[in-house]
């Protein structure tokens, strides 16, 4: 069984020793752009390629975020920053989108490519999309269970997977939080969330912080993630100091290598950064009030300047981890010469003098292994001096000495610049914009409760498991009718397939996917692909690879601007939201739990209000909630005047007990009524 990887993370230089002075095995980190840690101090090329120089020379591997979604006229800065990542012989490479990742296999086909947790990846058919795309490492979502994660092994064991085990928990589902960029146009999508989570939530009537989670700490059962399988165990924590990194690599590192974290490592840990201690409660499927916490005075004054000198003390030194094999060769009349041998890797040097015959005092082997061994600053450890020397030799020390760095010097330049890849020189294509033919109408529906004045609608979705005679009854009333794959999968991929097999025979032919599990799952069982605003369409390239994949048309992102939108290329058809109440995040754990609010409590009608006193309502499909935007979405009469625009969405989620919908005509004279309302991003776009 192979050990699990501890992957740290480093916003900056100083993290990077950090981590790989404490036992780090890969350290991730971000260019200046498209990281989805904006805020971090992050990489230029030249500092990208300093740290990965000295990550490699220590047996480190580097791992580099591409994890934003990007916009067409950042494309050929998406490609520069690729070029820079395979020039500096980065490790592989964390995107977010396929378009990016295609791109990247254009450019530099041999660049291992993982998929960030941004891409939403929490159940079986996500994972083995990926892998058919060339993806060979997956990070999962942060709200698996166990038993997920190994269903998620068993059924796609090829792929390598990555968790979280340490660090902040985000409330929403990575990728699929748009609070922050509704409310303030910084999206987390772009690497520039503003932490809305964090601030004061109440919950039907009871303040407190509804959407504030614990960090995540699973660090104790890092070998039974290495028995399920698990490849890497990852720190969250980009944006924090160097002694947070050193501190959660150890811990990671006793427990891994001892199976138990000391008393004091764990103290130090949750002194340098907690939010009211930690939780496991998404691995150990326990999700409920528990989870929920926020940082206070005491979290924020227990790390001490003393804890944090103490912590940089533990890693001032440079470790030597490396081990290292030395062959001295010394011949009399000849330039002697050292070879070093270095996991795989051999440099050999001569010195600039040659042996001669010892007059007085002649070189001895205790004295020649004495100069050898001293390594220094270096990280090698000398683990074995083999001597070929002539007797009765003289050589001097300084010449000792001198072969000794030069050697190290060079074995570090082999190890520094060990991985190379061939770069094509790919120019991007210019792409006209795309032109659409009559725009449609579609709509999105909560229920299968449709009223018929949406029947010449070009397409309406209900839930996947709608009742069948609800179903059949509307397909035969004249309704053309697609089946709606919910965002959050978490463990219930079979109970969709059966449904979806049985709506099927019913004559349904046509599947709405915000996943790509749903994307997988709507393609294995023949249906029409209709991409979801969840996929995080934002360019011309994702098109493309939707095109390629079968899609028969998607929605585009709510994060793209109009401009853009009409600006984008290809041929697959495209869509934008007209109305709706945007969900601006997905969650597995209930923010009613935040207040010990039970599922039979709530009983589907919960709500939610900021300290501006806004309302939020909450959707549950029994599995994650939704928490709808404040006021609906309506830029009706925007999306209709498109030129590139294929088809427009009416998003009716709450049409029970908010919205009164039975004919659209009624509804278009509602919705043009209603003072409460927003357009969204679509004008002001987001940073």
């Amino acid at each position: 069984m192979s050990k699990i990887e501890i992957l740290a993370p480093c916003g900056g230089f100083e993290s990077v020793v950090a981590a790989a002075r404490s036992g780090a095995d890969a350290v991730y980190l971000g260019a200046k752009d498209f990281s989805a840690r904006a805020g971090a101090e992050n990489f230029s090329a030249d500092s990208l390629r300093e740290a990965v120089e000295y990550c490699h020379i220590r047996g480190v591997r580097v791992h580099l975020t591409l994890n934003t979604v990007v916009f067409d006229d950042e494309i050929n800065n998406v490609i520069k920053v690729i070029k820079d990542v395979a020039e500096a012989g980065v490790d592989a490479l964390i995107v977010q989108n396929m378009g990016v990742a295609a791109l990247c296999k254009k450019i530099v086909p041999d660049l291992p490519l993982h998929a960030s947790t941004q891409m939403s990846v929490h159940s079986p058919s996500g994972a083995k999309l990926l892998y058919e795309n060339g993806f060979s490492r997956v990070v999962l979502a942060r709200e698996l269970s166990r038993e997920e994660i190994i269903e998620i092994k068993n059924a796609c064991p090829e792929i390598e997977l990555e968790v979280f085990v340490h660090g902040a928990l985000c409330m929403s589902v990575s990728g699929q939080c748009l609070f922050s960029a509704v409310i303030g146009s910084r999206s987390g999508n772009r690497g520039r969330c503003a932490q809305t989570c964090r601030l004061p939530f109440s919950v039907n009537g009871r303040k407190g912080y509804a959407l504030s989670l614990k960090d995540n700490s699973i660090i104790d059962y890092l070998r039974d993630l290495q028995e399920i399988g698990v490849n890497s165990a990852k720190i969250e924590g980009r944006l924090k100091r160097p002694e947070y990194v050193s501190a959660a690599v150890r811990a990671c590192v006793q427990s891994r290598d001892r199976g138990f974290v000391d008393e004091e490592t764990k103290n130090r840990l949750e002194s340098v950064f907690s939010r009211t201690g930690f939780t496991d409660g998404y691995y150990a499927a326990r999700r409920g009030y528990e989870m929920f916490g926020y940082r206070q005075k005491e979290d924020v004054i227990s790390a001490t300047s003393g804890l944090l000198a103490e912590i940089r003390n533990s890693y001032k030194d440079e470790p030597k981890r490396v081990g290292t094999a030395m062959f001295f060769r010394a011949k009399i009349g000849e330039k002697p010469s050292l070879t070093v041998n270095c996991e795989g890797a051999t440099a050999t040097v001569s010195a600039d003098c040659f042996c001669e015959k010892a007059i007085n005092r002649a070189l001895d082997e205790a004295a020649v292994k004495k100069q050898l061994s001293k390594s220094g600053g270096t990280p090698y450890n000398i683990t074995d001096i083999d001597i070929d020397m002539d007797g009765g030799l003289s050589l001097p020390l300084s010449a000792l000495n001198e072969l000794r760095r030069n050697a190290i010097d060079a074995i570090s330049d082999i190890r520094a610049h060990r991985v190379k890849y061939k770069i094509n020189d790919y120019q991007p294509e210019a792409f006209a914009p795309h032109k659409a033919g009559t725009k449609k109408r579609r709509a999105r529906f909560s229920s299968a409760a449709i009223g018929k004045g949406f029947k010449e609608f070009d397409l309406c979705f209900v839930p996947f498991n709608s009742d069948r005679e609800a179903v059949k009854n509307l397909i035969n009333s004249g309704f053309k009718l697609g089946a709606e794959i919910p965002r959050a999968l978490f463990g219930r991929e079979q109970t969709i397939i059966g449904k979806l097999k049985e709506l099927k025979v019913l004559g349904v032919e046509d599947v709405l996917c915000n996943n790509l599990a749903a994307v997988y799952i709507a393609k294995s069982l023949g249906f029409k692909i209709h991409g979801g605003f969840g996929l995080n369409f934002t360019n011309t390239l994702d098109l493309l690879w939707a095109e390629s994949y079968g899609f028969a048309d998607t929605e585009l992102s709510f994060e793209i601007t109009f401009d853009r939108a009409e600006k984008l290329g290809g041929a697959l058809p495209r869509g934008l939201i007209g109305y709706g109440y945007i969900p601006v995040m997905l969650c597995r754990n209930c923010p009613n739990k935040s207040v010990g609010v039970s599922c039979r409590d709530c009983q589907g009608s919960s709500k939610m209000k900021d300290r501006l006193n806004k309302t939020f309502i909450f959707y549950c499909d029994g599995c994650a909630t939704e928490i709808l935007n404040s006021v609906p979405l309506d830029v009706i009469n925007e999306v209709e005047n498109t030129n590139s625009i294929d088809f427009e969405i009416f998003r009716f989620s709450v049409e029970n007990y908010v919205e009164k919908v039975e004919r659209f005509p009624d509804f278009i004279g509602y919705a043009a009524k209603n003072k409460e309302k927003t357009r969204g991003l679509y004008l002001r776009g987001v940073e």
